[in-house]
């Protein structure tokens, strides 16, 4: 923990001379034709966040947190799920072979609250897909027609920080859509080609640097700092340069082998930049055989759920691992969860 508390300390110190994009996540999505589809994700913070797993049935009923007219439903579908302060998701998957992430974007702004629209706070954002929703069109034509708005939260531990936050979703047929919105409106990209999303600029912007370099129509050579775009550029040409998988194994081994090469290194030099935030988790959820696999940085093992062997049904219990009591956890924890109290997801910030 001394660790820690060091890079919060320097964080204190120098929180006003950092941009937002040090505060970073990365994702990728393998979606060879024919092999599975998974889906690797990089947790990148500047504290502890007191992750734990959590196996959540069906036909839970939730509420969108968001103060007048916040957004109900009773969830459809069991997921297990990462979540983060105890009080929101950050990353999961359901029965069905959906997931969800969410990442940090500092441009974000889903514009004033409009009681008219059903709220939903920010930290069900990624939960409300993966409880609703078995793929990504059926998502997507649901919240054209059935609209709401999601509202801001804060989350920390001594410092609150707004989640400014974009959301991504890819179904089993590796289908994916980037939903972000700016300037208070949304905009989604839609489609198997998206297979790559980090932080700042949003998304657009993005693709239009990714051009510039080899591989990609440009000449510009491979980048190599940690800034979101560099790490964006070479999330997408390492992806680019998997080989076919043979099986399962490799093609998990194959997208940690990526996820790895865009982590942020523990307490990284850079004169420009004193703080960087360090990877503290990464996940792989493999869509295809229903395996969801967590590696924290602090832990040289890895661990994962067989979600076709969870039971989701009304009547069965809400499950949790914490993480930070069983660091030495190895292999298959599909039977290692306890029952608990569910968390209660965050509010958001209704004067948003």
């Amino acid at each position: 923990m001394s660790f820690f508390k060091y890079i919060f300390a320097l964080h204190l110190l120098t929180s006003l001379l950092i941009s937002s994009s040090a505060f970073a996540c990365s994702r990728i999505v393998s979606n060879t034709v024919g092999k599975d589809i998974l889906v690797g994700r990089n947790m990148d913070w500047f504290e502890p966040m007191q992750t734990k797993l959590w196996i959540l049935p069906r036909e839970m009923k939730r509420n969108g947190e968001a103060g007048e007219n916040s957004l109900k439903w009773t969830s459809r579908f069991g997921s297990i799920v990462v979540s983060v302060y105890d009080g929101a998701t950050a990353e999961g998957m359901n029965e069905k072979g959906l997931t969800a992430s969410v990442l940090y974007l500092s441009e974000s702004d889903f514009g004033k609250r409009d009681p008219k629209i059903p709220g939903l706070s920010l930290s069900l954002w990624a939960q409300y897909f993966l409880d609703n929703y078995e793929s990504v069109n059926e998502a997507l034509t649901d919240i054209e027609n059935n609209p709401f708005q999601p509202v801001m939260a804060s989350a920390g531990i001594k410092e609150k920080r707004q989640a400014t936050v974009h959301l991504a979703i890819t179904d089993k047929s590796g289908d994916t859509a980037v939903i972000e919105y700016i300037d208070g409106k949304i905009q989604i990209h839609h489609g198997p080609e998206f297979t790559v999303m980090t932080n700042s600029p949003p998304y657009a912007a993005q693709l239009l640097n990714l051009n510039k370099y080899k591989g990609f129509g440009g000449t510009a050579p491979l980048p190599g700092t940690t800034e979101a775009a560099d790490r964006f550029v070479r999330a997408a040409y390492y992806l680019k340069q998997l080989p076919k998988p043979k099986n399962t194994v490799e093609a998990v081994a194959g997208v940690l082998s990526v996820m790895r090469n865009v982590s942020q290194p523990f307490g990284v030099a850079d004169s420009s930049r004193p703080y960087i935030s360090e990877t503290l988790w990464r996940t792989v959820a493999d869509l295809t055989s229903g395996l969801f696999f967590y590696e924290s940085t602090l832990s040289p093992n890895i661990i994962w759920v067989n979600i076709t062997q969870v039971n989701f049904a009304k009547e069965a219990k809400t499950l949790m691992l914490n993480l930070d009591d069983h660091p030495d956890y190895i292999g298959d924890v599909t039977n290692k969860f306890v029952p608990s109290t569910m968390f209660h997801f965050i509010p958001g910030s209704v004067g948003n």
